[in-house]
């Protein structure tokens, strides 16, 4: 009788989005994941299959854990300038908490393996496309209550909003500090006035 599986799977995607996030896919060695995700190496090729699926299954875990918690708190959003300014807060205290500066998952992903592999790019875009979604929903529902002003467009500032949640992840990256990461925040709401 074969035996199950002596882990969490989702447990260990959990870790390997970490070690990934942290060292890009090109860093993170095979020996990086055995060691770090706490799995022997045949467990490891076994449930996940080689380096390149591990991280496509990574970078979906991300999707489902992150984004998709940012889609469903602009649904459920009753006050969008709050909710927009708490997207941007909780990024700076997350960037200034982080033991290690790692920006954002999905942005690194674009930079280092979109360009070159078409099933990954898809996935970034995918991501993407669904955290701007929440940024326009939220700004629809800002609309109708009057909140933002109904002559703003609401597609091209959702991208902008998103475009700089990506800048922002990038200034916490470099090391900027609460003050310049505030200031960014301040004049990204004030488009929304």
């Amino acid at each position: 009788m074969a035996r199950g599986k002596a882990f969490d799977e989702d447990a260990v995607l959990d870790k390997a989005l970490k070690i990934f996030w942290h060292k890009g896919y090109n860093g993170t060695s095979a020996q990086d994941l055995v060691d770090g995700l706490g799995i022997n190496r045949s467990s490891m090729y076994d449930t996940f299959g080689d380096k390149r699926t591990l991280f496509i299954k990574a970078l979906k875990h991300y999707q489902e854990n992150y984004t998709h918690a940012l889609s469903e708190l602009a649904e459920h959003s009753e006050d969008a300038l709050k909710t927009i300014r708490q997207i941007f807060q909780s990024l700076i205290k997350e960037g200034l908490t982080d033991r290690i500066a790692k920006g954002c998952f999905v942005v690194n992903t674009a930079i280092e393996l979109a360009p070159h592999d078409e099933e990954i790019a898809a996935i970034v875009t995918d991501n993407m496309q669904e955290a701007e979604n929440a940024f326009y929903t939220t700004i629809k529902k800002g609309q109708r209550s009057g909140q933002i002003p109904a002559d703003i467009d609401a597609r091209a500032t959702a991208r902008f909003l998103f475009n700089n949640v990506s800048g922002l992840r990038v200034a916490v990256r470099a090391g900027k500090d609460k003050k310049t990461l505030e200031d960014i925040t301040k004049v990204m709401m004030s488009v929304l006035q």
